[in-house]
């Protein structure tokens, strides 16, 4: 994988997040946090619960950016379908996943988009990017999706190092192997915790794709009994 970019995007305004710029060279983390002679003043509880949000997501940046893909074209020696396939190979964003709207908070819908512009910047050779939210947050049923279409060199390489990298940034744990569904590949899920809050996470990668769901405030397992309905709402083939 290909360094992420050293600038996140500029999100939304809540309350304490960073407005883009470079990383602040104070924190181990690689995420910006403004400093303050002191303390920092009062912010309502839901901007910092999106405040939170954020930063997980610029953790997540940091993994896979989507961005470090290498996509590239496949060896005269592979399956001429299998190149057909992974070439007519999209991602976006549906109205709804498994059954959840997507949020339409204006601060979480600016996130998205800041995700959406730094993969497109990161990925080489993308033919598609989805980045969203769904659910309601109020009830702490929240998924982010991030995911990237292309023609994949190597997609067990990029789902071994995005399993590293989340392992780190999200500090996931149990990360095993799970049904893939019928769009093929492999995927993995997990459980991890960040900014103290516990998380679901599955990522996939397939010759034509590299995706990430990410469920809020639950479990691998709770996640994982929809995954393979969620990625079949992100990934088309043809």
């Amino acid at each position: 994988m290909s360094q992420p970019p050293t600038s996140p995007y500029a999100s939304a305004p809540d309350g304490g997040t960073p407005q883009g710029g470079h990383p602040s060279p104070q924190q181990p983390d690689g995420v910006g946090v403004p400093q303050y002679a002191g303390p920092p003043p009062a912010v309502p509880a839901k901007k910092r619960s999106t405040g939170k949000i954020v930063l997980i997501v610029l953790a997540v940046l940091l993994v896979l950016c989507l961005g470090g893909a290498a996509i590239a074209a496949f060896a005269v020696k592979d399956d001429v379908k299998e190149v057909v396939d992974a070439a007519n190979t999209t991602v976006s964003a549906p109205a709804t996943l498994a059954g959840r709207p997507q949020v339409t908070d204006p601060a979480l819908k600016a996130v998205a988009d800041g995700l959406v512009t730094e993969m497109k910047k990161s990925v080489q050779g993308e033919t598609s990017t989805a980045g969203a939210f769904y659910g309601d947050p109020t009830k702490q049923d929240l998924l982010m999706i991030a995911a990237a279409s292309g023609v994949m060199a190597d997609p067990k390489k990029e789902l071994d190092d995005a399993v590293a990298g989340i392992t780190t940034e999200l500090n996931v744990t149990n990360m095993a192997g799970v049904d893939a569904g019928p769009l093929g590949g492999d995927a993995r899920c997990g459980d991890g915790k960040s900014e103290g809050v516990p998380l679901g996470v599955c990522v996939w990668a397939d010759k034509g794709s590299v995706g990430l769901i990410v469920q809020y405030y639950k479990s691998a397992a709770d996640l994982k009994s929809e995954f393979v309905t969620m990625r079949g709402q992100i990934e088309k083939k043809g």
